[in-house]
C-alpha cells in the first residue's frame, strides 16, 4: 500500500486518495473479492489501475463496450501505463502485438469484452500468464434487477470455478442494495468487501421543470453554457434528429446521436462531441456508457427516463472534473405513458419490477423534496446536510403554496366528484374551468369544484396534482393514469392534515416568440478563485490543438480541472508544473514542454508573476 500514494503521483498526477479509493485499493493489493459502488465521477476506475500497477503480473478487466475500453486505454497510455485489449474490432496485426506483450509480460492492465473473455479456450490461454486479479467494470450489468441487464455477464461465474485462488473485484456506479447482492451472487464473490461511496455529489445542480416549451427551456440552459459541453437526452430517435436540427437552426453548434444512424455518421458525431468540436450532443440512452468526457457541463433531459438508475447514471455524466455541473429533467405525464407502453411487452416479474422503477422516477419528478436527498434515499443513503444548495429545492428556486391546504381539498374534492378513470390532465381541466370536449361531454362543467382555481396556470394545477400524488394523498391504481384519494388524503379533505405544495418562482412559462435570457447560474467562487480566465481559454485552445495533431480526446491530455490549476499557478518549469493537481512524471514529460512555453509568453507579455502557491 505504501507504493500506490508515490504511483498516484507519478502516473495520474494526484496528491491523494479520493473517498473511498484507499479502501476500495486495500481489498485489491490484499487479494480480497470486493464490490465496489461509487457514483459517476467518484474514482472508480483508478481503484484497480493503480493496484495493477503496483502488484506482479497483469490484471483482467472485463468491460462491456470497445468504446470504454479505447477511452480507458487511451487515457492509460498517456499516463505511460502499459495497457491494451482484445476485442473484435481490432486488426490481426494489433491482436498479435496485444499476445507478445503479454507474453513478455510486460503488459499491466487488459481489457476484454465478456465475450471475448469467455470464448473457448480464452479462460485455459490465462492460465499460462500471471493473472493478479479480475476486474468486473459496469457490473450492474450482471444483474436482472439493475437497469441495464446483459445476459453475456452472467457467465462471468465462469471466473471464479476456472480461476479459484484469483480475486475478483466488481465495479459500478449504480447500484441498490438488492443489485448488490445480486452482484456478488452472480459473480460467486467469496466473502467480499462491500464499499459503497456516497452518491452526493455537490457539484452537480439538480432541477427538474414540467417540459411546456422544450426548444426554449434547452436553449435557455445552453446559452448559459456557450462554448462548453452538454448532453441533451431524449426518449426517441425522431425526437434526437428534430431537436438537433432546431437547436442548429437556433446558432448552437449540435449533433444527433442514435442507434439508427449509420456507424461512421454516429462516430464522426461522437467523437467531435469528445473532442469539443461540437457543443451539444443531442441523443438516445444509445449514448453515454464508455464516454469519459469530463468536461460535461450540463445534461438536458428532454423527457423523463425509465428509471431513477437511468437518471443517476446519465445525469452523472456531467461534472466528472469535479467542477460545478447542471442536470435539468424536463417531463410531463406523456413521458409515463410512453414508458407504459414501452414496458408492455415484459414478462409478468420484470414488468412489475420495471413499472416500479418508473413509478419511483414520476414521483421524484413531482416531488417539492431536496433532488440529492431523494436520490440518495433511493440508493440506501441518508443526506446529512441540509439544505444541499445544489438543488432547485435547496436554492429557493421554488417556494411554498399559500394556502396549500386549500389548494389541496379543491385539488381532491375534484378527484372525488369526477368519479373514477379520470387522470391528471382531466382534473387540472375541470379546476381550471376548461371548455375542452372532454370536459363538456363528461358533465364536469356542473360540478361544484369546477374553476376552482382558474386564476392558477393549469402547469401549476398539474404540478400541484403530481405532488399530492408523490406525498401519497392521491394515487393512480395498479398503475393506470386514472386519480384516487387515499386515505391519507381524505385525512387532508377532513382537515386534519396539510400537504406541502410548492411552486417554481424562477421558471414561469416562456411565451412563443419571446427572447432567451440568461438565468442565473449557481457557481461556486472557490472554482475560478485565482483563476486567470483568458490565460485558461488559451490552454484549452492549446490542447485541442494537441489531441488534434495526436489524435487523441482533449480531455485525456489534461481535464479543465487540470487547466484551470495551471492558470492558478501559472508554472514556469517541470518541477513546478508537476505540483499542478492532474499532471503526473508521464504528461509533464509529454506535453509539459508546449504548455510551459505558452505560460511563460503569457505572463511575460501581461507582467504577471508565476510559480504561485
Amino acid at each position: 500500500m505504501h507504493r500506490l500514494p508515490i504511483l498516484l503521483k507519478n502516473f495520474w498526477g494526484y496528491e491523494s486518495f479520493r473517498p473511498n479509493q484507499r479502501e476500495a485499493m486495500q481489498c485489491v493489493m490484499s487479494g480480497r473479492d470486493s464490490l465496489v459502488v461509487l457514483p459517476t465521477g467518484g474514482g472508480k476506475s483508478i481503484c484497480y489501475q493503480a493496484p495493477a500497477m503496483a502488484l506482479p503480473g497483469m490484471a483482467v478487466v472485463v468491460s462491456p463496450l470497445i468504446s470504454l475500453m479505447k477511452d480507458q486505454i487511451d487515457g492509460l497510455v498517456g499516463c505511460g501505463v502499459p495497457a491494451a485489449s482484445l476485442n473484435s474490432s481490432m486488426a490481426p496485426e494489433d491482436r498479435r502485438a496485444t499476445f507478445s506483450t503479454m507474453r513478455s509480460g510486460r503488459l499491466k492492465i487488459l481489457y476484454v469484452a465478456p465475450e471475448r473473455l469467455l470464448m473457448d479456450g480464452f479462460l485455459d490461454s490465462l492460465r499460462e500468464h500471471n493473472i493478479s486479479f479480475f476486474a468486473i467494470d459496469e457490473a450492474h450489468c450482471i444483474s436482472q434487477w439493475g437497469h441495464d441487464f446483459r445476459p453475456e455477464y452472467r457467465r462471468l461465474a465462469a471466473l471464479k470455478e476456472t480461476f479459484p485462488d484469483v480475486a475478483v473485484h466488481a465495479y459500478t456506479a449504480t447500484a441498490t442494495p438488492l443489485v448488490r447482492d445480486d452482484i456478488a451472487k452472480q459473480l460467486g464473490l467469496h466473502k467480499p468487501e462491500v464499499i459503497v461511496g456516497s452518491f452526493f455529489r455537490p457539484n452537480l445542480i439538480y432541477s427538474v421543470e414540467r417540459r411546456h416549451k422544450r426548444l426554449e427551456q434547452i436553449a435557455e440552459i445552453a446559452n448559459r453554457y456557450r462554448g462548453e459541453s452538454g448532453i441533451v437526452y431524449c426518449l426517441t430517435r425522431r425526437n434526437v434528429e428534430e431537436l438537433a436540427i432546431d437547436l442548429h437552426n437556433e446558432g448552437f453548434s449540435a449533433a444527433p446521436y442514435h442507434a439508427g444512424l449509420e456507424d461512421d455518421v454516429r462516430h464522426r458525431n461522437q467523437d467531435a462531441f469528445i473532442n469539443d468540436k461540437v457543443q451539444i450532443i443531442v441523443a438516445t440512452v444509445a449514448f453515454g456508457m464508455g464516454i469519459d468526457k469530463s468536461n460535461v457541463r450540463f445534461v438536458v433531459h428532454a423527457g423523463m427516463p425509465r428509471s431513477l438508475e437511468h437518471y443517476q447514471q446519465e445525469s452523472g455524466r456531467a461534472g466528472r472534473d469535479g467542477l460545478d455541473a447542471e442536470c435539468v429533467l424536463l417531463y410531463s405525464g406523456q413521458d409515463y405513458h410512453f414508458w407504459t407502453r414501452m414496458l408492455e411487452e415484459l414478462d409478468p416479474e420484470p414488468h412489475k419490477i420495471a413499472m416500479r422503477k418508473l413509478s419511483a422516477i414520476y414521483n421524484f419528478c413531482q416531488s417539492a423534496e431536496c433532488r440529492h436527498a431523494a436520490l440518495l434515499d433511493y440508493f440506501g443513503e441518508t443526506l446529512n446536510v441540509r439544505p444541499c444548495n445544489s438543488c432547485d429545492v435547496c436554492l429557493g428556486r421554488l417556494e411554498p403554496v399559500p394556502e396549500s391546504l386549500v389548494i389541496s381539498q379543491k385539488i381532491l374534492s375534484s378527484v372525488v366528484r369526477q368519479g373514477d378513470g379520470f387522470g391528471p390532465q382531466h382534473t387540472a381541466l375541470v379546476l381550471a374551468g376548461s371548455k375542452d370536449k372532454t370536459v363538456i361531454s363528461a358533465g364536469h362543467d356542473g360540478l361544484s369544484t369546477y374553476g376552482l382555481l382558474n386564476a392558477d396556470p393549469r402547469e401549476s394545477i398539474l404540478d400541484w396534482i403530481g405532488q399530492l400524488t408523490a406525498q401519497q394523498y392521491l394515487e393512480r391504481p395498479n398503475g393506470s393514469d386514472a386519480l384516487a384519494v387515499t386515505s391519507k388524503g381524505w385525512l387532508v379533505l377532513r382537515g386534519e392534515v396539510t400537504p406541502r405544495l410548492m411552486r417554481d418562482v424562477t421558471h414561469q412559462p416562456i411565451p412563443a416568440g419571446a427572447p432567451i435570457t440568461k438565468a442565473p447560474r449557481k457557481k461556486d467562487d472557490a472554482q475560478w478563485d485565482g483563476v486567470d480566465r483568458d490565460l485558461f481559454d488559451m490552454l484549452k485552445v492549446l490542447r485541442r490543438g494537441m489531441a488534434e495533431s495526436l489524435e487523441l480526446r482533449a480531455y485525456l491530455i489534461f481535464s479543465d480541472a487540470t487547466l484551470r490549476d495551471m492558470a492558478r499557478r501559472r508554472p514556469s518549469t517541470k518541477k513546478s508544473l508537476l505540483e499542478v493537481s492532474g499532471v503526473g512524471q508521464y504528461k509533464a514529460a509529454q506535453y509539459g514542454k508546449d504548455f510551459l512555453k505558452l505560460i511563460r509568453d503569457y505572463c511575460a507579455a501581461h507582467d504577471l508573476k508565476m510559480d504561485l502557491g
